[in-house]
């Protein structure tokens, strides 16, 4: 484990390689586990204010299941999590082919909305818990994944460079600065 401010990292973050390979896994993440992608309520106030930037790119099911039970639910744990549809797709799922993707970073990237995703998705396969005194970053396995690791591993990518962006959204620049140090001398005690 490392510590950064008030986060404890899993050396998992720093050690394992990952790059996502949408071509092998096909976006499972998006349709499949056990609920919906946490969300904040941040997310959620945003998400209802810029719907109808998003809707035009949502499939009419998931409009449908929005309309219904609304964009989110408290899952099992009590966590907001976005809706799903029959328990499996969530309810922003749209297919490119046999692909799932994100029918909200589909909008971001056609500039309609200025949020690329919540950032459970955004930083998965790392995910964060809060705890009292600290927050864990963790490396989540999933056997979906599995591609990713093989894709990562030939690149040379471990988990925390893939999601730099995320982790600096999440943290900030000088808390990533300070992972990449970390790893740094992680490698060079390891020589």
């Amino acid at each position: 484990m490392l510590q950064i401010d008030n986060t404890i990292i899993s050396l998992d973050v720093l050690e394992k390689h990952f790059v996502c390979n949408l071509e092998s896994c096909k976006g499972n993440c998006c349709i499949d586990g056990d609920s919906g992608a946490p969300l904040s309520d941040e997310e959620i106030d945003f998400l209802e204010t810029n719907y109808k930037k998003i809707e035009p790119y949502i499939t009419e099911p998931c409009k449908k299941e929005i309309l219904e039970n609304g964009l989110y639910t408290i899952d099992s744990e009590g966590e907001k999590v976005t809706n799903l549809i029959n328990n499996k797709d969530c309810v922003f799922v749209v297919f490119d082919g046999n692909i799932a993707k994100c029918a909200i970073e589909i909008a971001y990237n056609n500039k309609k909305i200025d949020f690329i995703k919540p950032i459970s998705c955004h930083l998965y396969p790392i995910r964060i818990t809060k705890y009292k005194k600290f927050t864990a970053v963790n490396y989540h396995s999933w056997d979906i994944c599995k591609p990713a690791l093989t894709y990562g591993k030939q690149l040379g990518v471990p988990v925390f460079k893939f999601l730099k962006e995320p982790l600096i959204r999440k943290f900030g620049t000088e808390w990533y600065k300070q992972l990449e140090i970390a790893h740094l001398n992680l490698y060079e005690n390891k020589k």
